[in-house]
C-alpha cells in the first residue's frame, strides 16, 4: 500500500498495513547498505533536524546516518547549546527551525506528546523519536523488523518483554506495533512497574519470570527508567537482577533459538548477564544495524516515496 501519512507520531495510530509497507521498505534500504556505494539520491535538497531535547546516542546518530545516506542535509539541534536554555519555547524554537526551511524535524523530548504538539502548527514533517514514556515508534519498527528477518514472521509469535514497562516508551510502541501484526505479547516485571492495566492492550501480564520467558520466541529486556520514575519502584538494582534478571540459569529455561534483543542502553549484570548480551542469541547489535535501515525508510516514505518498489540508485 501507498504511504500517506506527513508526520511519524506513534505507533498506535498506524494499521498492520502502514507498518508492513515500513518493514519492507527497510527491507530494501539494507540492501542499499550493503554495497559498495551506500547513498541514494532521494532526500537531495531536503533538510532534517534533530531536534533532540533529550540525551541520544543511538538514536540521534541512527537518524542522522539515515538522511545523510539518503543525500539530504542534516542540521544537529542540543537543547543544552540552544536557546531553550535562555527561555525560548518549544514552538519558537521549531518556528525559527521551519523558517530556516527544515523539511523534516526529527524530535526527542522529555514531554509525553511534544511531537504531536508541534505536528498541529508546523508545516515541516515531525518524526517522534521518544516523548517521555509515551512513544518510541522507530524503535518499534526496527525491533518488528529484525524479529520478521530472524523468524520470517511476527504472526503467532510469543513475544516477552521484560523489566520496566510503565515507564518505557518503547514498550508502549513493542505492544502497539507487535499486538497489530499478530504476536501475542507477555510482559513480566516488579509489579509496579508492570501494571495489569496493560493487559487493556491486548498483552498477558505475570509476574513470574521462569512463566514468562518459558514459551518465547523473542525476549525484549528494556532497562529501568530512572531518569522517568518519580520515587523508586523497588528495594534495590540487586534485588531487581535476582528476581528478573536474565542470567545463565533463566536462559537454560528458554527455547534454545529464543531471540534475545535490548533497545539500549545496556546495563550489564543489571538486566542481562553480560556473556548473554554478547552471544550468537543476542541480535542486539542486528537491532542497531537495522535501525539504520528503518529510518532511512520513515524519511523515504515521509517525503512521498511509494514503498520498496521505489527504492533505486
Amino acid at each position: 500500500m501507498a504511504w500517506n501519512k506527513k508526520h511519524l507520531l506513534d505507533i498506535q495510530s498506524l494499521g498492520a498495513d502502514e507498518i508492513v509497507t515500513v518493514l519492507d521498505t527497510a527491507r530494501a534500504f539494507k540492501a542499499v547498505g550493503e554495497r559498495a556505494i551506500k547513498k541514494v539520491p532521494a532526500l537531495r535538497g531536503k533538510t532534517v533536524v534533530n531536534l533532540f531535547v533529550e540525551p541520544s546516542t543511538r538514536t540521534r546518530i541512527s537518524f542522522e546516518l539515515a538522511a545523510q545516506r539518503l543525500t539530504a542535509d542534516v542540521v544537529n539541534f542540543t537543547a543544552e547549546a540552544s536557546s531553550l536554555k535562555k527561555g525560548e519555547t518549544l514552538k519558537d524554537t521549531a518556528r525559527n527551525l521551519e523558517a530556516l526551511n527544515a523539511d523534516f524535524i526529527v524530535m526527542r523530548h522529555s514531554a509525553s506528546g511534544a511531537p504531536h504538539f508541534l505536528s498541529r502548527f508546523l508545516r515541516s514533517s515531525v518524526i517522534n523519536a521518544g516523548d517521555g514514556a509515551h512513544e518510541h515508534p522507530t524503535q518499534a519498527l526496527l525491533d518488528a523488523f529484525t524479529i520478521r528477518e530472524k523468524r520470517g514472521k511476527i504472526q503467532g509469535l510469543n513475544v516477552t518483554i521484560l523489566g520496566d514497562i510503565l515507564y518505557s516508551r518503547v514498550a508502549r510502541s513493542n505492544i502497539w506495533a507487535l499486538t497489530k501484526l499478530g504476536a501475542r505479547v507477555t510482559l513480566c516485571g516488579p509489579a509496579t512497574l508492570v501494571p495489569r492495566v496493560f493487559e487493556k492492550m491486548g498483552c498477558r501480564v505475570t509476574y513470574n519470570v521462569e512463566e514468562a520467558i518459558a514459551d518465547a520466541d523473542v525476549i525484549n529486556l528494556l532497562r529501568i527508567q530512572h531518569e522517568r520514575q518519580r520515587k523508586t519502584m523497588f528495594p534495590s538494582i540487586g534485588e531487581y537482577t535476582s528476581l528478573f534478571g536474565l542470567t545463565k540459569a533463566r536462559l537454560a529455561l528458554t527455547k534454545p533459538d529464543a531471540l534475545i534483543m535490548h533497545p539500549g542502553p545496556i546495563n550489564r549484570g543489571v538486566e542481562i548477564d553480560s556473556e548473554i548480551a554478547d552471544s550468537a542469541r543476542s541480535v542486539i547489535l542486528d537491532q542497531v544495524t537495522n535501525g539504520l535501515a528503518v529510518r532511512m525508510a520513515v524519511l523515504f516514505l515521509i517525503n512521498g516515496g511509494q514503498g520498496p518498489q521505489g527504492v533505486t540508485a
